[in-house]
């Protein structure tokens, strides 16, 4: 890069030891196939070919072991190489017994092939950006374009991700960077409630607010792309290690997070990322080589099971204009998610309209042309199949594969194309906003994602030695009324959710504990602070990308996780909130009482506030057992004791126990609920660096709580189902999860199978009540079948298909590689070998088109999918004596008769029907009312709220037969009001 030539020259370096930039912009520099030319690395054999296979439904197992999992730091391959011995010994072994029959390779045709990739600039709202990006990529040499595709190598720039620029066109190189949560590996940022507290509030200006604050500290520091939000996983493992990076266990709840923060983020002028594409439930086995496996998890997942569940998020955040999707770690029917063409090519990019690029989590691909023919246009971080390799699938191997034919120069043009048009759609080409990068401005990334120094290296992969200023320290958070913090608080503070409340405890008042009596010495309300999640001693990024359960939770672990600013701990909070005069506090940060030698501990106390936790994250940390997914849905570090001990030791046993639970997802509380004790319950979920102070703004009553659970609270494990269990142990060498449960994961499942679930998705209580009246239901059209015919898109740019000439990837003259950099050149040697081949690859143009589905047309899907077919309206008044916000819900319940397909709907009499869940979350509305105040709230349903999936016309039916029932109320078991249509 520029900005590191400058650098080394500095030093006395030879600045060309670089990544070729300033070559790139110098035509006169390179070399012709006859001209010698000294390389003094030998690291990347550019004659090698993109090897590993030409069909992307055929997965490649002969693959080399992984280092170490995605952004890690330490080379594990010895111990992985012998725990896969061991592993892969074992299953041999029972395999004889018949437990196991699966071969080494993963089935084929379980995924059906789509192609050719379809290309991007068919839609009037891109059109703009597509016509700058053509004009821009025509100019672009061969080179060029594959530093375009291809990220830099792991540790290769200040990101988690770099790609190369095209210097001579002037398209500059993009910093890609983590996470949902805030800017991971960055200073003086947010850290911002985790996505789960963020679905807890249900209020869609948040979501907005947070996701434009959010991209707004990315912009300033130089981050192009941003890596969220996260929408996979949806939540079908209650204890799925990821599950709190997203916005909840449903559909609809989990589309309107996603779709707010992406226009937030991108209204800030960053790309936003929808990740993870797609069925990607849990952290066990999702990646090769990390548990031991040669290969990943098949999460197996049916057509329809896929679109009304997994992809419903996906589908919103395309119509939300989402700049780059991240295509997940594991299988999907038994085909990489990274190389899958019916998932890239044929539902994002047809079926949903994708106008953006495809990127590839963190070495999730596994192979070179079968994933670019599958519709992958970036991979990231650039290495291979291994860590910091430099051996790349693509990079080298690209070029190769255009020269030879392996891959069309059309697709390689569509790559770089949609990559371009997101840059120009989201105005990362104004130069005031983004500067130009070194040498003609003071542009780029202005942080280190490895060191903490405001000098360091430049290229820490490398092993290069070059070092500059890589911290400037520049402070994004917000200052005074504007400060970030004050967001964040907000957030925390609506997330939190309130699920119990005997005697209206809450919110705590002094004197009406104490029933209104003058205020001694002796009168003071004594209040015990129990549990290290209150806030014991720890430095709160002590330790690795939040990956471990000490003190306070507020984030849960792994790649989503930030460096907290500051964190606010409820003992903190606690201690500058209350009057000493009025009321006594003894802190007690632990969760081991010393109760045996001193029984009388918690005698003399009016209340106890009982913080506990469970976390989880990121596959490739482990905590105290916990590996990523959590084990069990039971609160950590004996919580369910801790409670258990204060709830009946309180005050003697006359004291009032108030439990706070932080936590990364549902908890079961069946062990203590129900005492006597216990009478408030708190799920403050993971409200990020103002935890403590949010908390207080509930339990003292500046902030009427408003959240609403994003997930079912069961009784136990399995009231969520079989389905609902993560796979610990691999039932084969390649672990195959079938999706068996379909549309019937959390609420679905509860009320499909009649399960009472201790609090129901949705539920939250508050300090004033509401009631909901006078509904009405009309239909504002006609109900048909079929949404409108698919319409014609605009006409993609065009290229010439011929391939290029060699020289255009030639290693340049004088030009000394990086070790370990991803480069896109070929050797002079290598090159020549390659002259024979030029254009003889199996692959080319005339790839035979798949049929188009009649469900796209638009961005999203058809756009006649959001027509509004009907309207409701209720009226909701406050009936308390405190302001407040109620979250109104609306779930549909569709005819009992539904029909197969649109052959037979309308038909009467017909028999075969499909099977639907008692009823699914259609629309909310978040209000807020003064005491007695009243609003009429209008809901408007859209064609694709009353359809649902055929798999036989691969199309949205809506019913014609029958009625639809709408039910609208504060939570899915409390809906008084019931309308048809």
């Amino acid at each position: 890069m520029m900005q590191s030539a400058e650098h080394l020259a500095s030093q006395g370096a030879n600045p060309r030891t670089l990544s070729g930039n300033e070559v790139l912009a110098d035509d006169s520099r390179r070399p012709s196939l006859d001209e010698d030319v000294v390389d003094a690395s030998t690291e990347v054999n550019a004659s090698q070919a993109l090897l590993h296979g030409q069909d992307s439904e055929k997965n490649h197992t002969a693959l080399t072991p992984l280092g170490p999992r995605k952004r890690g730091r330490l080379q594990w391959r010895k111990w992985l190489l012998i725990l896969a011995i061991l592993v892969g010994g074992l299953l041999a072994i029972v395999s004889v017994g018949g437990v196991w029959v699966y071969k080494t390779a993963p089935p084929d045709g379980q995924s059906p092939p789509w192609y050719p990739t379809p290309r991007g600039g068919t839609v009037p709202e891109w059109q703009e950006a597509y016509e700058k990006a053509s004009a821009m990529v025509r100019r672009m040499t061969l080179a060029e374009k594959v530093n375009i595709t291809t990220g830099t190598g792991w540790m290769m720039g200040m990101c988690v991700g770099n790609t190369g620029p095209a210097s001579h066109v002037g398209f500059p190189p993009l910093c890609l960077q983590d996470g949902p949560l805030g800017i991971r590996f960055a200073d003086h940022i947010t850290a911002f409630p985790a996505g789960i507290t963020v679905g807890a509030t249900w209020d869609r200006d948040l979501m907005y607010q947070r996701g434009l604050v959010h991209g707004i500290e990315a912009r300033l520091k130089g981050i192009n792309v941003l890596l969220g939000p996260s929408m996979g996983p949806l939540g079908k493992h209650p204890a799925g290690g990821r599950n709190w990076e997203g916005f909840g266990a449903d559909p609809v709840l989990q589309a309107v997070g996603a779709a707010q923060t992406i226009r937030g983020i991108q209204n800030a002028g960053v790309i936003a990322n929808a990740k993870h594409y797609i069925a990607n439930e849990q952290e066990h086995f999702r990646q090769s080589f990390e548990w031991g496996l040669p290969n990943a998890l098949s999460s197996n997942v049916d057509d329809r099971t896929l679109h009304e569940l997994y992809l419903w998020p996906f589908a919103e955040s395309v119509r939300a204009q989402v700049g780059s999707v991240m295509c997940s770690y594991q299988m999907v029917n038994n085909s990489y998610a990274c190389g899958n063409s019916k998932l890239l090519n044929g539902i994002l990019k047809d079926e949903l309209g994708f106008q953006g690029f495809v990127i590839s989590d963190w070495l999730a691909a596994r192979s070179g042309v079968s994933h670019a023919l599958a519709g992958l246009d970036m991979t990231m971080p650039g290495d291979g199949l291994r860590w910091q390799d430099g051996n790349a699938l693509w990079g080298p191997q690209l070029s190769t594969a255009i020269l030879n034919g392996s891959v069309p120069v059309s697709r390689l043009n569509d790559m770089v194309t949609r990559i371009v048009a997101t840059w120009y759609k989201f105005g990362q080409d104004d130069a005031e906003k983004w500067p130009p990068v070194k040498p003609d401005g003071d542009g780029g990334p202005n942080f280190s994602s490895w060191t903490n120094e405001k000098e360091g290296l430049l290229y820490p992969g490398s092993g290069d030695n070059a070092t500059g200023v890589v911290n400037k320290f520049v402070d994004v958070q917000g200052e005074g009324n504007e400060s970030h913090g004050i967001l964040a608080r907000r957030i925390a503070a609506e997330g939190t959710v309130l699920v119990k409340n005997e005697e209206n405890i809450l919110p705590l008042d002094v004197r009406r504990l104490r029933g209104g009596e003058t205020l001694g010495e002796s009168s003071r309300l004594k209040i015990a602070v129990i549990g290290e999640d209150a806030g014991a001693e720890h430095d709160p990024n002590g330790c690795p990308d939040r990956g471990c359960n000490l003190g306070t939770l507020a984030s849960g672990w792994g790649s989503g996780a930030v460096e907290f600013p500051y964190l606010i701990t409820p003992i903190e909070a606690l201690k500058a909130e209350v009057d000493p005069e009025r009321i006594e506090l003894t802190l007690l940060p632990t969760n081991n009482l010393p109760l045996d030698s001193d029984p009388t501990l918690l005698d003399a106390h009016d209340i106890c506030l009982v913080f506990a936790n469970s976390d989880g994250g990121e596959g490739f940390l482990a905590f105290q057992g916990i590996r990523g997914d959590r084990n069990d849905l039971h609160l950590q570090k004996d919580g369910d004791a801790l409670v258990q001990n204060v709830a009946t030791k309180c005050g003697n046993g006359q004291g009032k126990t108030i439990v706070v639970i932080h936590a990364v997802g549902p908890v079961v509380v069946e062990n203590w609920v129900d005492l006597e004790g216990v009478k408030a319950v708190v799920f403050a979920n993971l409200p990020g660096q103002e935890s403590g102070n949010a908390l207080v703004d509930v339990l003292f009553g500046r902030v009427n709580p408003s959240g609403k659970l994003p997930y079912t609270v069961g009784k136990s494990l399995e009231d969520y189902g079989s389905g609902a269990a993560v796979m610990y142990y691999p039932n084969g060498p390649i672990p195959q999860q079938d999706f068996n449960d379909g549309l019937y994961i959390d609420y679905r499942h509860f009320d499909k199978f009649g399960v009472e679930p201790r609090y129901e998705f949705g539920y939250g209580l508050s300090y004033t009540t509401f009631e909901l009246t006078s509904i009405s239901a009309t239909l504002t059209r006609p109900k048909t079948a079929l949404p409108s015919s698919r319409p014609v898109g605009l006409t993609p740019p065009t290229y010439s298909n011929d391939i290029p000439p060699v020289e255009e990837v030639l290693l340049p003259v004088g030009f000394r590689r990086l070790h370990k950099y991803i480069y896109p050149y070929l050797d002079r040697k290598d090159a020549k070998k390659l002259e024979p081949h030029r254009g003889t690859g199996p692959v080319q143009d005339d790839q035979q088109q798949s049929p188009l589905s009649p469900a796209g047309g638009g961005e999203g899907g058809n756009p006649s999918l959001w027509d509004v077919h009907a309207e409701v309206k209720v009226t909701l008044t406050n009936t308390g004596h405190r302001p407040g916000k109620e979250v109104v819900q609306l779930y549909v319940s569709f005819p009992t008769e539904m029909p197969l397909n649109s052959a037979t709907d309308g038909v009467v009499g017909y028999t075969d029907h499909v099977e639907f869940p008692p009823k699914v979350l259609r629309a909310f509305q978040k209000v807020e009312l003064q005491p007695k105040e009243s609003q009429v709230i209008t809901f408007h349903l859209t064609r694709k709220d009353l359809s649902y999936w055929s798999t036989t016309d691969q199309n949205w039916i809506m019913p014609t037969l029958g009625k639809f029932t709408v039910h609208v109320g504060n939570s899915s078991r409390h809906l008084p009001l019931t309308a048809e249509l």
